[in-house]
């Protein structure tokens, strides 16, 4: 987590869990975290078990040019990475797992920039499962609120143990999420030999690296 609306954010949730898989949305004080609220935003599920929003912030909804309630949460972002911002909402609401994400947001008008996105578990009940989170620019550009953003494209994603040192989460080294279209060179048949690398088992080592 790098930025401060994801670090503020998850603190509380983790003082209110208090060793807890996660805290019941009913313990949520919106006086508590009134500095995030125009960032944050609930989901739950739907009847057909998407993930949608259920509140968002004044200041996300902005960013995104239009109330958000009600709203597809995996369609904020392109259609390439959906199924995969599908599964790990679906992760946060059953197993109860801490995710975050980094993401370019593109513009109506072509700008763009970077934001930082942290989902985490509340306890609502077998039937009504609920995660609360905070999406923060990086920047905060001056045409952001005022040219909506209509397109995001996943960087990268970390999965969060809660119960590390928040410090260690802080160092915790994010997965890039490789782009899901093939390239010409796999379509073709070109792609490039690995050369010298080895398969140990179910690893293929590298060559290079650390030198002793």
């Amino acid at each position: 987590m790098k930025q401060n609306g994801s670090i503020n954010l998850f603190q509380y949730w983790n003082r209110l869990r208090n060793g807890r898989p996660a805290p019941k949305r009913t313990e949520i004080e919106p006086a508590d975290i009134k500095s995030l609220l125009a960032d944050t935003f609930i989901l739950e599920k739907d009847t057909r078990g998407e993930a949608v929003f259920r509140l968002a912030g004044t200041r996300l909804c902005a960013v995104y040019g239009r109330e958000l309630k009600g709203f597809s949460f995996p369609s904020l972002w392109r259609a390439s990475d959906q199924r995969l911002i599908a599964k790990l909402a679906h992760g946060v609401f059953q197993s109860k797992s801490v995710v975050v994400m980094a993401f370019e947001g593109h513009s109506r008008n072509g700008r763009s920039t970077s934001f930082e996105l942290l989902l985490l578990p509340l306890d609502g009940g077998v039937e009504s499962p609920r995660s609360l989170g905070v999406i923060s620019a990086a920047g905060r550009p001056f045409w952001l609120g005022a040219d909506p953003v209509v397109d995001a494209v996943l960087e990268s994603v970390r999965v969060v143990d809660p119960d590390l040192e928040p410090m260690y989460l802080k160092n915790r080294p994010a997965v890039t999420v490789p782009s899901l279209e093939p390239s010409y060179g796999a379509l073709s048949g070109s792609e490039p030999s690995l050369g010298s690398a080895r398969r140990i088992r179910h690893l293929l080592v590298l060559p290079g690296g650390r030198n002793e």
